[in-house]
């Protein structure tokens, strides 16, 4: 049987490697060459995703280049970083249904080759005398590097079976979110070679790896024919109360991750302004926590792999809700090392929810409709766009908690309570619907 085939009703209008008979749930499919075809995808794949994270994160780093000669105040910082990490939420739910319009690799290359025009023009325009405006609009544009997530994410999920979907979406996952870190990065090292006058060449230095992911993505990824035919998949996914029960979930972990992200080297030039009063020693740490709750996303959907999705994310939450206590106790005390500690294990622990969450929604579904693998597939997926979604809008919510915090009593710490009272909220509601004892006999996960 062969596995890669043209489709000739689709060949008219979409040119393209298409695949008509995917059966990943299959053993003797997968082991004759279908968990081949769908390594391959997930690399390219991840390496394109980690281009769009980077991007979208650019403004995490272009706003340390953003001196005096700038004139923008730390407010008007937060909500640069808050309006792509807007834009990038939005974009997400027709990006993945994007995936099922025209095939998960022709996306891929639409998706990756759209970063070009904010990289573009950033490289250019950002230079002293630039309104706020436009720097508020190149923000924005920056924002289609977070609607990538969502479209990998729900082409990987339709690759995988269902019993290596927790590693496929972590591994997917993480390499993308590691984008953030890659970002900070690169700014440290313009920082370190070329000053805090630069800030076009972070962007930059960009270009020629988007054309990279562009050209892989249109030479060894492939669309699946199964995709095209998931007709209303959001629509009926919206009408499941997991789903939205999953995307407050998902703010408190994604969000958590996205945000801090974000906003971690303003609040430190900020709340510890005498000891980073350079842009310099801000990027020396940013990247830090970023890096970390990468590198542990995977592991988040392997101990959900192992323990149970619900399981794994109820005590992250409470370890989560820990962490910013620590982080509150250390602003009030002035403690930089606490508070260090403190926030890097918020990204630590957001990264592995993230990756414990995602595996949560699969196995929801496939409770759920057990006997229907079908439908399982279909809203699992749909849900997954609708989550990452919402779970993107926390990370423009923790910008503007900040802002909002610093601009009424000016220092973080209404933000940090907040978050507090956030991550018990989703103990509480973690235990209730899928971890106390009448609601395993529903559903478990």
């Amino acid at each position: 049987m062969t596995l890669l085939s043209e489709r000739p009703e689709v060949k008219a209008s979409l040119k393209g490697r298409w695949i008509d008979d995917w059966r990943p749930e299959d053993r003797e499919f997968w082991d004759n060459g279908g968990s081949a075809i769908a390594k391959r995808n997930l690399i390219i794949s991840i390496f394109s995703e980690h281009i769009g994270f980077s991007v979208w994160t650019l403004w995490s780093v272009l706003v340390l280049f953003l001196g005096p000669a700038y004139g923008i105040d730390p407010a008007q910082k937060f909500l640069l970083t808050a309006v792509p990490a807007l834009v990038g939420a939005g974009l997400r739910i027709p990006y993945t249904f994007a995936v099922a319009k025209f095939g998960g690799r022709n996306w891929t290359v639409i998706s990756a080759s759209l970063l070009l025009i904010p990289s573009i023009a950033a490289a250019f325009l950002i230079k002293p005398g630039v309104s706020f405006e436009t720097l508020l609009l190149l923000g924005a544009l920056a924002g289609v590097g977070g609607g990538n997530f969502a479209s990998s994410m729900a082409n990987i999920n339709a690759f995988y079976p269902d019993r290596l979907k927790g590693w496929a979406l972590g591994i997917n996952a993480g390499g993308g979110n590691l984008g953030v870190a890659v970002a900070q990065l690169v700014g440290l090292v313009v920082l370190a070679t070329f000053g805090a006058d630069s800030p076009g060449i972070v962007a930059g230095i960009y270009i020629p790896f988007i054309v990279i992911a562009a050209v892989a993505s249109a030479l060894w990824m492939d669309n699946l024919s199964q995709a095209r035919n998931e007709k209303h998949g959001m629509r009926d996914a919206a009408r499941e109360t997991h789903t939205w029960i999953m995307s407050l979930l998902y703010i408190g972990t994604f969000g958590s991750f996205i945000g801090f992200g974000f906003a971690f080297g303003q609040v430190l030039q900020v709340q510890f302004a005498e000891q980073f009063n350079t842009p310099i020693k801000a990027a020396y740490l940013t990247f830090l926590g970023p890096l970390l709750g990468s590198l542990i996303r995977p592991l988040g959907g392997a101990l959900a792999d192992r323990l149970g999705g619900a399981r794994v994310t109820f005590v992250n939450f409470i370890a989560m809700a820990i962490g910013a206590s620590i982080v509150l106790v250390a602003a009030q005390q002035r403690s930089l090392p606490l508070y260090l500690v403190g926030f890097i294990s918020l990204f630590i622990l957001s990264g592995l929810g993230n990756g414990s969450t995602y595996k949560m929604i699969p196995a929801i579904f496939r409770q759920k409709y057990a006997g229907d693998e079908h439908q399982s597939r279909r809203i699992s997926g749909a849900v997954i766009g609708i989550a990452g979604a919402i779970g993107a809008v926390g990370g423009v919510l923790v910008n503007l908690a900040f802002r909002q915090s610093f601009l009424t009593y000016k220092d973080a710490d209404a933000a940090y309570i907040a978050f507090i009272a956030f991550y018990a909220l989703c103990v509480l509601v973690t235990w209730a619907v899928y971890l106390r004892p009448s609601a395993r006999t529903k559903i478990a996960v």
